[in-house]
């Protein structure tokens, strides 16, 4: 720990760099409390510090724990931290919570994941590593290439299907992860379904957890059988381990205990040898005491006749000892026939379930035809009262070209009263010019003003046109939207869908009728244009009285007028255009409502699409249920399979040992080819 304290001291001052006070009595209360774990949790880290953080890892090894959650790393300073881990041999546990790692931060977890041979726990709660998809896959990659790794928490990083699928695939070759958080992101059927494929390969996650992730209930079913067959197993595997050892210690203890009998016996037979050495040595002198040792014999051979017959009877014992596990194995054998009727039993319960379930969803998609069909006729209205707004904009066109034709017939009118009256008015020439010049600049002002308006009119009807495309987009992409989670979570979330389908139906509504409001709104524009025009018609009738009394004076100006006049025409021009471009413009917005129209009509065939998709996903359900009661049969199998396996091997074993201890070979308690 001093080692440590002392190497990230020295290279902040090769560095050139302040160490941080907060790192230092962090080190500090992990040398005083000999601790192994390195508690940062919450200080904000600089890159250099990260820097001399990652030489210190590279150099001393003490820590087994890092803790870094919520240090708000930047992207440098977690790929400078993250690099010096990749030659640690030490650090098990790493926690990386809420310090926003996104796609850098990724590429170096793969990398890390690939080279490091120690981590053991992994935490990356509270960060955005699936928002960039090139990135997470090749954490993917460095997580399928480990093989340390037993704890890994992903919760909240924003993992979409597309990040599941690659999650998948690594989890299909790795074989040491046994817990996996991915609570609270956005996996989705799609993802679900990824992730049951690979976890029908994968025999070693013993705990998934899925909470908050739009996934369907069957698949959550399905993935937590899993994880139970895999704990199962795996428990199964522990307790014959545990088992063969128990029995390996036993047979072991069991030649230990007959090579001592073997030394033993081996002895007592070095031990004869002598004696009858002696013996022999000793016979010519002692011939009188063959007797006694014939004698002797004989009580030695009873001895082994009462030896033999003690073999003979504890054979009787083990042959009734071998007929009780014969009955122990009829009685498990019929144990397993109970068993096996359980389970067909309870798979004839699933399948009634099942098929109860079918019926629930056939009525669900019935009630969602007819909302469906609810909408088409809503469309329709929709539509009528859209013709007969285009009804309502041509007959204000019609009316703007008859007033148009009006002005244009009064303009022609006022021409040839100009042309009688030019003969007249000649004398007061000088007096006129001015009338004129101020009747002409209130024209202007007045025709300005009404450009002005009619300008703001238009961008405000383009204002309107463009919300409503946007309205129409929105509602576009929410429908899409919403089929696509009704796809998803069809067996949890209909109750959902029936409120989103009636607040779009609400939301269509407030839409039209925000046309119509707008409708009226042009409706009461047409209506003041109306007005101005009926207010220009009696300002023409007011200044054809002045006309009246200026005619004499207008004789004796009809060289000088020539002008004027040519720029009375080119102002007439100018307003003939400015006509043209309003009426341009409501052509545009008759246009504009054509494409509405066809945005509607291209809905309405995107409800027919996702109609027909809610009837793929149906079929694909019906096979992805057969598909999951074929597998189970054969798990079943291949379980009954192992049981009887295991089973067999258990009454070898038992049998190997009995053999063992009488002294029999083993072939006559186990056929050879099991």
């Amino acid at each position: 720990m001093e080692n440590f304290r002392q190497t990230y001291l020295r290279l902040c001052k090769d560095g050139g760099v302040k160490p941080q006070e907060s790192v230092v009595v962090q080190l500090q209360e992990s040398r005083t409390a000999h601790s192994s774990r390195l508690d940062l949790r919450g200080l904000s880290l600089s890159p250099d510090t990260c820097s001399a953080l990652a030489s210190a890892l590279q150099q001393d090894t003490v820590f087994t724990e890092l803790l870094l959650s919520d240090c708000m790393l930047s992207e440098e300073s977690a790929k400078i931290l993250l690099t010096g881990l990749f030659e640690n041999t030490t650090v098990k546990v790493l926690d990386l919570k809420g310090n926003n790692l996104r796609s850098v931060g990724a590429e170096v977890l793969g990398s890390l994941l690939a080279t490091n041979r120690t981590l053991r726990r992994l935490v990356l709660e509270w960060n955005g590593l699936g928002m960039w998809e090139e990135a997470f896959s090749l954490f993917c990659d460095g997580l399928a290439s480990n093989n340390t790794l037993v704890e890994l928490d992903l919760r909240n990083n924003q993992i979409n299907h597309q990040g599941a699928s690659q999650l998948a695939l690594a989890l299909r070759r790795s074989g040491t992860l046994q817990e996996l958080d991915l609570r609270w992101n956005n996996v989705g059927l799609l993802g679900g379904r990824a992730l049951l494929e690979s976890l029908q390969k994968n025999k070693s996650i013993i705990q998934l957890q899925l909470a908050g992730n739009n996934i369907p209930s069957d698949i959550l079913k399905a993935l937590e059988q899993i994880t139970r067959h895999n704990t199962e197993r795996q428990s199964s595997l522990r307790e014959n381990h545990s088992k063969t050892q128990v029995l390996s210690k036993e047979i072991q203890s069991l030649k230990e205990e007959k090579g001592r009998q073997f030394l033993s016996l081996m002895e007592t037979i070095s031990k004869q040898k002598e004696e009858m050495g002696r013996s022999n040595r000793s016979t010519c002198v002692q011939i009188g005491q063959l007797q006694e040792t014939l004698t002797e014999r004989k009580m030695a051979i009873n001895a082994l006749t009462a030896k033999v017959q003690m073999t003979e009877a504890a054979l009787a014992l083990a042959e009734q000892k071998n007929q009780s596990m014969g009955d122990l194995l009829s009685r498990l054998k019929a144990e397993k026939e109970e068993q096996r009727e359980q389970q067909i039993r309870l798979r004839k319960k699933e399948e009634e379930e099942s098929a109860l379930r079918e019926g629930k969803l056939q009525r669900e998609i019935q009630n969602l035809m007819e909302r469906n069909g609810q909408l088409r006729n809503k469309v329709e209205e929709t539509e009528r009262r859209c013709k007969s707004q285009q009804q309502q904009i041509f007959e204000l066109k019609q009316k703007l070209t008859n007033s148009t034709a009006e002005l244009k017939m009064r303009l022609t009118q006022t021409e040839d009263r100009l042309e009688t009256e030019k003969r007249r008015s000649k004398q007061v020439l000088e007096d006129v010019e001015s009338l004129h010049q101020k009747e002409v600049e209130h024209l202007n002002r007045h025709l300005e003003e009404s450009e002005r308006a009619l300008q703001e009119r238009i961008f405000k009807l383009e204002a309107q046109r463009i919300q409503l495309e946007e309205e129409l987009s929105k509602a576009k992409a929410a429908s899409v939207t919403e089929k696509v989670q009704a796809g998803e979570e069809l067996g949890r979330t209909i109750a959902q869908v029936r409120q989103e389908e009636q607040e779009h139906v609400t939301s269509l509504e407030e839409k039209l009728r925000s046309v119509r409001s707008s409708m009226q709104e042009m409706q009461l524009r047409s209506s003041q244009q109306k007005q101005t025009i009926s207010e220009l018609q009696a300002k023409n009738s007011q200044q054809s009285v002045e006309m009246d009394g200026l005619r004499r004076r207008i004789d004796e100006l009809q060289q000088e007028l020539s002008g004027k006049d040519q720029e009375k025409v080119a102002e007439v021009s100018r307003v003939r255009v400015e006509l043209q471009e309003q009426i341009g413009f409501l052509q545009a917005e008759r246009t504009a409502q054509e494409g509405l129209k066809a945005k509607i009509s291209a809905l309405e065939r995107e409800l027919k699409v996702i109609s027909s998709n809610h009837r793929e996903v149906l079929l694909d359900r019906e096979s992805e249920k057969s598909s999951l009661l074929e597998k189970l049969r054969l798990k079943e199998a291949e379980i009954q399979r192992m049981r009887e396996d295991e089973a067999h091997r258990a009454s070898c074993l038992q049998s190997a040992v009995l053999a063992y201890t009488q002294g029999s070979p083993v072939g006559h308690y186990c056929s050879p080819n099991k």
